[in-house]
């Protein structure tokens, strides 16, 4: 099937919409039309060289909600004219991660960055006769795209679809670092770090949990301005500026909960989170640095002394295919407001100027929307 997909051609370089062939589906894949695909910031991570590719070029994307329009041999799960997620995890269902419930952590996302398919280790996607990688499996920078059943979640008709795509992995990610990972409880003091796509859904999380004061840090005042619309108590512009105020307000306990959620994680952040978190206290490390860099500041006697705990996860650290249905149905019942972190919507032709937004820090989350002129 010939198309268009957003594709990058090395680091450090604009996206380009260009002609793709898109395979068809083989044995246990499906062929998805796409309503709508997230900017995402882990996209970002391959543009400046954060997240290593092996070959290029690579077809960006990896959040999306679309129709089955076909389907391969032997796909059980699925049939054409099925509501879909596309996960930026596939859960193959069987390896030791999947099956104790973590399927974030399938060993089939090892694939992540080199988009050879899990049905017979091939790529689907060739641009001037050039195979491409898909990345995460996904590809969701084209209106089309040809995944593993393993990477799709099931979602009912009611659920729109725009909004759906923002589940496959940012609105996840951050919602249940705040339940699962961090473990938010009813009363506590919560601080989110970094107010994207990650930190405003587990501010949203972090209210919904009942926590007492649900701070925010970022230094954007559009960024500090979204996070009071969306239920925090309390924002500062840096960690530093909100040390004091936070003893202040919790009679020298300080947070219980710490989630960083940066556009860009780096090991500078990881002391001063931890001066921010109380004795016993969590601190979940969420957000994504480069898999090149290893130096972290951290002192180690302070961490022992007081007992706490630092605690890192991937896509919410649990299985997409449990909890995507739960946000769809806090979705449909009006507990999760996605309209509202959708900041911005785009053409795909129009992609760097979204993740320059992103940059400049004018989004929460921007969406490429899909029209009838695009398929």
């Amino acid at each position: 099937m010939k198309t268009k997909g957003a594709l990058i051609w090395g680091t450090h370089q604009d996206w380009r919409v260009e002609e793709i062939e898109m395979g068809d589906p083989v044995a246990g894949e499906v062929t998805v039309r796409l309503a709508a695909s997230g900017l995402c910031h882990s996209d970002e991570h391959i543009l400046n060289g954060d997240t290593p590719v092996e070959e290029w070029p690579m077809l960006g994307g990896h959040e999306g909600a679309g129709v089955i329009e076909r389907v391969g041999e032997g796909v059980t799960r699925f049939k054409v004219g099925d509501h879909v997620v596309i996960s930026a995890v596939p859960g193959c269902g069987y390896c030791p991660s999947c099956l104790i419930g973590h399927g974030s952590l399938c060993d089939e996302g090892a694939r992540a960055v080199s988009g050879i398919a899990m049905a017979d280790d091939t790529r689907r996607v060739k641009v001037g006769g050039k195979e491409a990688g898909m990345f995460c499996l996904a590809g969701t920078f084209a209106p089309y795209t040809t995944v593993n059943q393993a990477s799709l979640v099931p979602v009912p008709f009611e659920m729109p679809l725009e909004k759906a795509a923002l589940l496959g992995c940012g609105i996840t990610t951050g919602w249940h670092s705040a339940f699962r990972v961090a473990d938010v409880r009813p009363g506590e003091t919560v601080v989110v770090v970094g107010l994207g796509g990650l930190g405003a859904s587990a501010l949203l999380a972090s209210v919904a949990a009942g926590a007492e004061r649900a701070i925010v840090i970022d230094p954007v005042p559009f960024k500090q301005e979204s996070a009071g619309k969306l239920g925090a108590t309390h924002t500062f512009a840096s960690m530093e500026e909100a040390l004091d105020p936070i003893i202040e307000m919790t009679q020298g306990r300080l947070a219980d909960k710490v989630i960083l959620t940066p556009g860009r994680m780096e090991g500078s952040f990881i002391q001063p989170a931890l001066e921010l978190t109380k004795k016993l206290g969590t601190l979940a490390v969420i957000g994504m640095g480069s898999f090149a860099e290893e130096d972290t500041k951290l002192n180690l006697a302070w961490l022992t002394a007081m007992q706490k705990t630092i605690k890192g996860a991937q896509l919410g650290g649990g299985s997409p295919r449990g909890d995507i249905p739960r946000l769809v149905d806090l979705y449909l019942d009006g507990k999760l407001p996605l309209d509202d972190l959708i900041t911005s919507t785009y053409k795909l032709e129009e992609i760097n100027q979204g993740y320059q937004d992103m940059r400049d820090a004018k989004n929460l989350r921007g969406l490429i929307e899909y029209t009838d002129a695009d398929y």
